[in-house]
């Protein structure tokens, strides 16, 4: 299995297919296969989260592989006050930010583009349809510009952003994906499209951070 299979969407679930719950208590007891299908089922929005932080596809497919290996470890201390999805996001943001931290890259990034196509599908400046050439070029531009102030600002705000402008999380859903306060969620929202605001200044139809 190579990373770009992770890009493929995952299928969504048949009516009779084992909860994640029942997986999670096949897991616990050495069951590999339950854990393999667990890994199946949620391997694809944990790679999409990681690559969103670190920016890196490679460097991502690593850490998703780390993040399940974290989590099989540590499945016995996993009580299920919250779901495995939860679960895995927070191991999988947690090991991200670590990696992020350990290389000291938070305020610098190789372009990629296919990191930068991503964020792109979630703004409101994606065109639609293929465009004139120069309407194409100023999009890519823009992405661009977007991709590198992204960069600019620190993976825990970063990781808020996404959440919310892309994936369209409400902030209780951030505050429990990244395991802190709701007080905190919206501070760091608050200083990331700030920040943003101020890096896109010049940017004709910036996206609207607010």
């Amino acid at each position: 299995m190579s990373p770009s299979e992770t890009l493929t969407p995952t299928p969504a679930y048949a009516p009779d297919d084992p909860a994640d719950s029942l997986l999670v208590a096949r897991s616990r007891d050495g069951d590999l296969a339950a854990f393999d299908t667990l890994v199946t089922r949620h391997r694809g929005r944990v790679y999409g989260q990681i690559v969103a932080m670190v920016r890196n596809e490679a460097d991502a497919w690593d850490l998703a592989q780390d993040t399940f290996l974290k989590a099989w470890k540590a499945l016995p201390r996993f009580e299920g006050h919250a779901a495995f999805s939860t679960w895995i996001y927070r191991i999988a943001h947690n090991t991200a930010l670590d990696w992020l931290r350990s290389r000291k890259i938070e305020g610098a990034s190789e372009f990629n583009e296919a990191v930068e196509s991503r964020v792109a599908a979630g703004a409101t400046t994606t065109p639609h349809g293929e465009g004139r050439p120069d309407d194409r070029l100023a999009q890519s531009e823009l992405v661009r510009r977007i991709d590198h102030a992204l960069a600019a600002i620190s993976p825990e705000h970063r990781a808020v952003i996404l959440l919310r402008e892309v994936e369209g999380r409400s902030y209780e859903e951030i505050a429990e994906l990244v395991g802190c306060s709701l007080g905190t969620v919206m501070s760091r929202l608050f200083y990331a499209r700030k920040k943003l605001q101020l890096l896109l200044a010049d940017v004709h139809q910036s996206p609207d951070w607010s």
